[in-house]
């Protein structure tokens, strides 16, 4: 079942359920507002008579002269003296006085409602002469009228549900086809990363929650077709780069076993092929260190690194290329400062970037540690605007450049330990690597 479909029948029965209940209270309840109505309303027809008696004769008279007067008002009514216990007038059949004396209706008067066969009235009693001889007069309306009153009303309430069921309905189904219009496109768009047509993605118009679950999805495309045309260039990379060692090595193996190189050229030929072999040998093992940083997180194992300790190795191991180049390398570590990460892969990441720095530094590299923030910068040609964006890819290098996967094996190690890398301008005039730590 569609999820439109689902949200409009678990609406309908919602509805349903709410407006049943309802129903029966508004049921319940309009009897009982109906008697107390009906009552009051007879309160007011008995004391209405008595003020028009008094107000023709001045007096209400005897009690012949009064009962005549009510049996002419075409009422239900009884006359009744509370002294004698004594109905002296009724309007109504004989057998009602009988069966209402029967039950004691006339002398208990916290009675309300009367019964007498089928039949159940609601009556209302008002004292004549409450000064002198306790009469009263008992009016009575028959419950059937008060009934036939809450069925038309009851009727008439659920015509009113019916055409409110109908248009909640209808309003509910166009709400939810308002909403379900966005997650059908979603859907749509979908199918298009699916088929990895990135190119024909289209963008949702929604609203809340499926405006951000939207945003989400092209996010999600556009990081997905970055990714794809990254490992493209990525194979294209890997391949240029093993191809070459690899056409150095065959030109050399061929030219050798085909007698074309003499005893000098064969040493050289064959001292060629061992550089070669090493550099494949490293840039096969790197590929394999990256993807192994990449897809394996049970191989980080952090630990607390003070970073004044960090450095140290840094420094001593890349003394050698720094005598050798003559650079001067500066490090400057501010008390307390340290991080959480893996300290061998951390090592080789700061490595990296010191190594790197190194090559392409023309007098000076300075490292600074402060708190969580860990900077390397050189006074070399720095990095260009067009290559910024992709200093960390994998391949990316610049003019001295090794194999090009250095950076992007720092670039995994700090992102895995919860960090991150940039690289932007340095005042020194080179480049400036800055790795930050979270708290």
């Amino acid at each position: 079942m569609k999820l439109q479909s689902q949200l409009n029948l678990a609406f309908t029965a919602l509805l349903l359920v709410i407006l049943t209940a309802t129903g029966y209270v508004i049921y319940s309840m309009i009897l009982g507002m109906l008697i107390d109505d009906e009552r009051t309303e007879l309160e007011q027809k008995g004391e209405l008579l008595i003020q028009v008696l008094n107000q023709q004769d001045g007096s209400i008279g005897s009690i012949e002269e009064f009962s005549s007067f009510l049996r002419d008002q075409d009422l239900q009514l009884f006359l009744y003296d509370r002294s004698q216990d004594q109905v002296l007038m009724s309007t109504m059949p004989q057998q009602f006085v009988s069966e209402f004396k029967e039950k004691n209706y006339f002398a208990d008067d916290q009675e309300e409602l009367w019964d007498a066969g089928n039949n159940t009235f609601v009556t209302s009693r008002i004292l004549i002469y409450p000064d002198r001889t306790g009469l009263e007069m008992v009016l009575l309306t028959p419950m059937t009228d008060l009934q036939s009153v809450q069925q038309d009303f009851f009727q008439r309430m659920i015509l009113v549900f019916i055409i409110g069921t109908i248009a909640a309905i209808l309003l509910s189904y166009f709400l939810t086809n308002k909403l379900v219009t966005p997650l059908t496109e979603l859907k749509h768009q979908l199918k298009k990363i699916e088929k990895r047509k990135f190119e024909d993605i289209e963008r949702v118009k929604a609203t809340g929650e499926i405006k951000e679950v939207e945003q989400g999805l092209y996010d999600m495309a556009t990081e997905l077709e970055r990714y794809m045309k990254s490992q493209q260039a990525f194979f294209q990379n890997a391949s240029h780069e093993l191809k070459t060692p690899l056409m150095t090595i065959q030109g050399y193996a061929e030219g050798i076993r085909d007698g074309v190189f003499e005893a000098d050229d064969r040493e050289k030929g064959l001292e060629m092929m061992v550089t070669e072999v090493s550099r494949l040998k490293s840039i096969i093992n790197e590929m394999i260190l990256l993807a192994k940083l990449d897809s394996e997180q049970t191989t980080y194992q952090p630990e607390q690194i003070e970073a004044a300790e960090m450095i140290d190795q840094v420094v001593d191991r890349a003394f050698p290329l720094v005598s050798e180049k003559g650079i001067e390398l500066n490090h400057t570590v501010v008390e307390n400062s340290a991080f959480y990460a893996d300290q061998e892969k951390m090592l080789r990441a700061f490595l990296n970037i010191t190594f790197n720095a190194i090559r392409h530094a023309r007098s000076r590299v300075d490292i600074t540690a402060e708190k969580k923030k860990i900077t390397i910068e050189d006074d070399g040609e720095g990095v260009s605007d067009d290559l910024i964006p992709h200093i960390f890819h994998r391949f990316v290098k610049g003019k001295t450049g090794e194999t090009g996967l250095g950076l992007a094996i720092a670039r995994a190690i700090v992102e895995q330990s919860g960090g991150g890398i940039m690289v932007k301008d340095s005042e020194l005039g080179g480049a400036k690597f800055i790795i930050t730590f979270p708290e």
